[in-house]
């Protein structure tokens, strides 16, 4: 995919609306997560050690890491869209701008709905920004390019490099806590289910309909999938759970399938 080539087709300014809005929430949310002080998501763990290393704000140093594994895919031979550039850019602004206008939090009665608030909304942004297909972040960019060169599974691969990420991050002063595990166990479901809600069908595509997952208050329960952007360990979705518009062979197709 080139920067250019998802600029087009049906739903294309309902697709922008999706790519911005889910980019910015996922740093707002990110935001509320370093003011809940109960721990934060694997890559933003090391953002904030370096943070603390380097004097600059953690979304400066969001933008700085993603560029730089941006800079990786080059001899992986990954292709970025323009919603991987979006990506490197408007999270960690966004980040900044919810940073400034929300203060610390003192106190479990305060700190918990924070995160609790910071996990939902993350998920959330996650499905929006997914379900637009301007292609991958750029660290799933690396995942899948990791996968393709080595033939190891999206899960193992996923799994290494963000252990390394929690450690490298944690030893430069990073903050691991219950909120960093609570991350990880729910943002999986929680990013299956958004982006079913907000998937678009492809066009053309038989059964469309039906394919873009259940209506708004189904109650069949989504299944888990490999966890986006800066998020945990990757999780196997059940087949056939991974609605039409993020379609096989395609990288964000290669994030949420096994």
């Amino acid at each position: 995919m080139s920067i250019a080539s998802g600029l087009r087709g049906r739903h294309l300014a309902r697709r922008l609306v999706q790519l911005y809005v889910g980019l910015t929430l996922y740093g707002v949310s990110s935001a509320l997560l370093v003011r809940s002080g109960l721990g934060l998501e694997p890559w933003n763990v090391l953002h904030q050690g370096l943070a603390e290393k380097t004097g600059l704000s953690i979304g400066v140093v969001s933008i700085v890491v993603g560029a730089t594994v941006l800079l990786l895919w080059l001899p992986i031979r990954q292709r970025p869209g323009l919603g991987t550039v979006s990506n490197v850019f408007v999270i960690g602004l966004a980040m900044d701008g919810a940073l400034a206008l929300v203060p610390d939090v003192h106190g479990l009665a305060g700190q918990v709905p924070l995160l609790v608030l910071g996990i939902v909304l993350n998920g959330v942004a996650t499905g929006l920004y997914i379900a637009a297909r301007f292609g991958p972040g750029p660290r799933d960019g690396l995942m899948t390019g990791l996968h393709r060169l080595t033939g190891r599974s999206i899960r193992l691969v996923r799994t290494a490099i963000e252990v390394v990420v929690v450690a490298t991050g944690f030893l430069l002063g990073g903050s691991v806590g219950v909120g960093t595990v609570l991350y990880a166990l729910a943002i999986g479901p929680l990013a299956q289910f958004f982006l079913r809600w907000f998937a678009l069908p492809e066009p053309g595509s038989a059964g469309a309909a039906s394919a873009s997952g259940p209506e708004p208050g189904d109650a069949t329960p989504a299944p888990a999938l490999a966890a986006p952007a800066s998020g945990g360990p990757a999780l196997v979705p059940e087949p056939g759970s991974v609605p039409s518009s993020v379609a096989a062979g395609t990288p964000e197709g290669a994030i949420l399938r096994p």
